[in-house]
């Protein structure tokens, strides 16, 4: 069998990197596979693409489509026409696309429309926000898909109401805390830990990078400004992403507490939120990897498409107002952790399932 796998962003090569090791594990017992991993360059910058490659030991991608930024329309094209002239040139016998960023449905469509079978891993999941691209990205992924791979039951049942096949959805468990697992005791401590005083427990992590929080300054100021108000003596660390960093520009936020850093790779990054007395967030990743940490977790979204973070894990949601965030976050140091787990077969073995069922197709 050969798969072309699919990588564009962060995230992405986050959950490639166990299911590359699994494919590995496979060739090395003799098995009939082989794979051809594609960049798409979506995220460019060296510390959100390179860095990645380099830390988690992926090998250097066959192909880099080199595609860079422009608008979701612009973007979305422009890796459809790169890859597939790329698929022509490469013919396979599946496509595997991880998550919902656009490389996952660009490259979805163009490998369904040379009538190659498509795998996605992360399918099902769903926030039902229709303003977020990465939920039409889901939908139409999905939509025509052959073979999905889900972290959660929840997934699965979302699945089957919008059609899909049962005997193509199998619940594996989530890619994302197989490379955790397997990284733990690899993370280290960034340059900074010592420049800035950090202890364990002694520090918070802000992550914010959507278009509702970060797009319009002054909002974004007030966010910011909050925060650090709300915090008491704990230091934030708050690894900003170049754009964010452009918005703010020069503005004199006069901040007590939160220490701007630039993007941290992800064995600095892991290490750091391992370390962390709480996690303040708009990703819907970030709250997987602080489930299995057990490292409270505050999430800045009206909705959630992991929504066995909150039911088992350690994410609380906690809409987009300032206003809510520190009255939940207030709650919290008043009544301690709640009490928390992790989800099912979050073991760290689901690449290696996902290999075991596609070489059985």
């Amino acid at each position: 069998m050969k798969i072309t796998i699919i990588a564009g962003a962060r995230p992405n090569f986050i959950k490639i990197a166990p299911i590359i090791k699994a494919i590995e594990k496979k060739q090395a017992e003799g098995a009939n596979v082989s794979y051809r991993l594609v960049h798409t360059g979506q995220h460019y910058d060296k510390n959100l693409s390179d860095t990645f490659f380099e830390e988690l030991n992926i090998p250097q991608p066959h192909a880099n489509l080199e595609v860079k930024s422009g608008s979701q329309a612009e973007q979305t094209a422009a890796i459809m026409i790169a890859f597939e002239k790329e698929l022509i040139q490469h013919p396979c016998d599946l496509v595997l696309v991880v998550g919902d960023v656009n490389s996952t449905m660009a490259c979805t469509i163009v490998a369904k429309k040379l009538n190659v079978k498509v795998a996605h891993v992360e399918a099902g999941i769903r926030s039902g926000d229709m303003t977020m691209p990465e939920e039409i990205n889901r939908i139409v992924t999905d939509s025509i898909t052959d073979y999905f791979f889900t972290t959660s039951t929840t997934a699965s049942e979302n699945l089957l109401k919008y059609g899909a096949d049962e005997k193509n959805i199998h619940f594996v468990g989530n890619v994302m805390i197989d490379t955790l697992y397997q990284n733990l005791d690899r993370i280290s401590a960034p340059a900074f830990w010592s420049e800035f005083g950090l202890e364990t427990g002694n520090y918070i992590i802000l992550t914010l990078h959507r278009p509702a929080n970060v797009d319009e300054e002054k909002s974004l100021v007030t966010l910011l400004q909050g925060i650090d108000k709300m915090v008491g003596d704990k230091k934030i660390i708050f690894p900003i992403h170049p754009r964010t960093k452009a918005i703010l520009g020069e503005t004199n936020l006069a901040l007590k507490n939160i220490l701007f850093v630039e993007p941290q790779g992800y064995l600095n990054f892991m290490f750091l939120i391992k370390n962390s007395f709480a996690v303040i967030t708009d990703s819907g990743g970030i709250s997987e990897e602080t489930t299995v940490l057990n490292i409270p977790c505050f999430t800045m979204r009206n909705n959630t498409e992991r929504p066995e973070t909150q039911t088992i894990g350690t994410n609380t949601l906690v809409g987009t107002s300032i206003e809510n965030l520190e009255k939940v976050f207030a709650q919290f140091l008043q009544n301690g952790r709640r009490k928390s787990g992790i989800p099912e077969l979050w073991d760290g073995k689901a690449s290696e399932r996902i290999i075991e069922i596609l070489l059985k197709k």
